[in-house]
């Protein structure tokens, strides 16, 4: 017959499970499923969390001192390169107040801020990592609590719902057994008698869980005041880092100013001043005279062979049969050196005066002049590209008066005959050079007669001459004949040279 439940004598076949929900550790189960280590782990691993916290905040500090450290090793380095006297120092005052003052403020300074980053290394070594280090080592000692505490107890709980547990199952058993033998079994298989054990040991497992019970809470309320503990700790670790780290940012701020301070009440003016007191015999004063070529001497400038023999203005026939004028004016000089140079003018500061033809006249063929005409036929030595393109050539020259060409004739009639040239006396020049940029070619105008007239004259007994020998004379402009000359006037005079042969006929050039 089978048993319904419920009724007296009657109990469950179904055996204890020990599968519950979340909320069973609030039900009266003789075996709570909530583990009892789950509170005591919960409370220990926020204790790690704690110290893992401080051991951040005690990496940050430790790192941060290294670094302090670290910069004073670097701001020697930076010292370094001001530690060196100023190159060329001389040169600026080494009263304070200067440049020279300047560099030893930032030596001071910069030595300065090595030595507050130092003197912050050492209280954070000091001062603030021994607070954090100390706290460290108290979270640690209240793990250490937990674990022999309420861990422990936990364990203890464990044990005793396991102990329950077993002779709740054994319970189970019996019943079993009694419904099947019909309730023929053995005296110390009665279920009362393991009921009863289930209740005894029931009771010390309360016990034991009601202890661990009041060991979690006076736990709690313990965590409660360590954190306001580690906290308040944490608080003052930050407040001395504050007061050493940023006190030494101000001081680095106050040193960099000062820096800064000194170098702005440097006298725009104050270097240069002393500089130019310092240094008035060899600096340029600017209220003496600028120098002038008329006031300079050189070695060898007066030197007789840099005197010319003559110098002056000419024209020369052009050789460029497109030429309007057919005549084109140069400033020429005879050197001792016995050379015809012509140059473009006599202004030596505009360009370099290269000569543009350069005849040695020992070596060149000389008519006599024909009124206001003379012919050279010689080779120009100049270099030029000219002169390299052509031989020895025929050149008719053109004076401004026929005195002037029977001057310019003399001196080279002399230059060719090796006589003795006047070198003591000054450059004589039938015209002068300031004037001669006034000069342009002109037809000349022939009085009747004046062919013949100048036909006549014998080379021997040439006209005076109208030139002074003392210096450049002349200002009026420049006259020349619009023909070369006449063959018949220069037939009638004899032809000189160095080596004294006959002329040759003149030509046209």
């Amino acid at each position: 017959m089978s048993q319904q439940a419920g009724l007296p004598g009657s109990h469950p076949v179904t055996m204890p499970n020990r599968q519950a929900s979340a909320s069973s550790n609030l039900s009266d189960d003789a075996v709570p499923t909530m583990d009892p280590k789950d509170t005591s782990e919960l409370l220990a691993e926020r204790l790690q969390a704690w110290k893992h916290a401080v051991g951040y905040l005690e990496d940050y500090v430790s790192a941060t001192e290294k670094v302090e450290k670290a910069h004073a090793k670097e701001y020697e380095k930076v010292l370094k390169t001001i530690s060196n006297p100023l190159k060329e120092g001389h040169h600026f005052d080494q009263s304070m107040g200067g440049i020279a003052g300047l560099f030893e403020n930032m030596r001071q300074n910069t030595q300065g801020l090595a030595n507050t980053h130092l003197e912050t290394e050492k209280n954070l070594k000091g001062s603030v990592l021994p607070i954090l280090d100390r706290l460290h080592k108290e979270i640690k000692n209240k793990s250490k609590e937990l674990s022999s505490g309420a861990v422990k107890s936990a364990k203890e709980v464990e044990k005793a719902r396991n102990t329950t547990q077993k002779h709740i199952e054994l319970l189970g058993q019996q019943t079993a057994s009694f419904e099947s033998t019909g309730g023929k079994m053995h005296a110390t298989e009665d279920p009362y008698i393991v009921q009863r054990g289930v209740l005894h040991r029931l009771g010390k497992q309360v016990m034991e869980e009601n202890n661990n019970r009041h060991d979690l809470i006076s736990v709690q309320h313990n965590f409660a005041a360590f954190e306001a503990h580690i906290i308040e700790v944490i608080q003052q670790v930050m407040a001395s880092f504050q007061q050493f780290v940023g006190g030494q940012a101000q001081k680095v701020d106050q040193l960099y100013s000062d820096m800064l301070g000194t170098a702005q009440r440097i006298p725009p003016d104050f270097e240069w001043s002393r500089f130019t007191d310092r240094n008035m015999n060899m600096l340029v004063d600017p209220n003496s005279p600028d120098r002038s070529i008329e006031g300079i001497a050189f070695p060898n400038q007066n030197h007789k062979a840099t005197k010319p023999v003559i110098e002056g203005t000419l024209e020369r026939k052009s050789r460029n049969k497109l030429s309007l004028s057919g005549w084109s004016s140069g400033y020429y000089v005879i050197t001792p050196s016995k050379y015809l140079h012509e140059f473009k003018d006599s202004d030596n500061l505009r360009k370099d005066p290269t000569p543009e033809l350069s005849i040695y006249l020992p070596d060149a063929t000389i008519g006599a002049p024909n009124g206001e005409k003379f012919n050279i036929k010689g080779k120009d030595m100049s270099g030029g590209i000219g002169s390299k393109l052509s031989g020895s050539s025929e050149i008719s020259f053109k004076a401004h008066t026929a005195s002037d060409a029977q001057k310019w004739f003399e001196v080279i009639r002399s230059v060719v005959g090796n006589a003795p040239a006047n070198l003591s006396s000054d450059p004589t020049s039938p015209v002068s050079p300031v004037q001669e940029k006034r000069v342009v070619s002109q037809p000349p105008q022939y009085a009747e007669g004046s062919t013949a007239g100048a036909a006549a004259t014998d080379a021997k007994h040439p006209a005076p001459l109208q030139t002074q020998t003392t210096g450049l004379t002349g200002g009026e402009t420049v006259t020349s004949p619009a023909t070369a000359t006449p063959a018949s006037a220069t037939a009638q005079h004899a032809p000189v040279s160095a080596v004294e042969h006959a002329a040759p006929a003149q030509e046209k050039i």
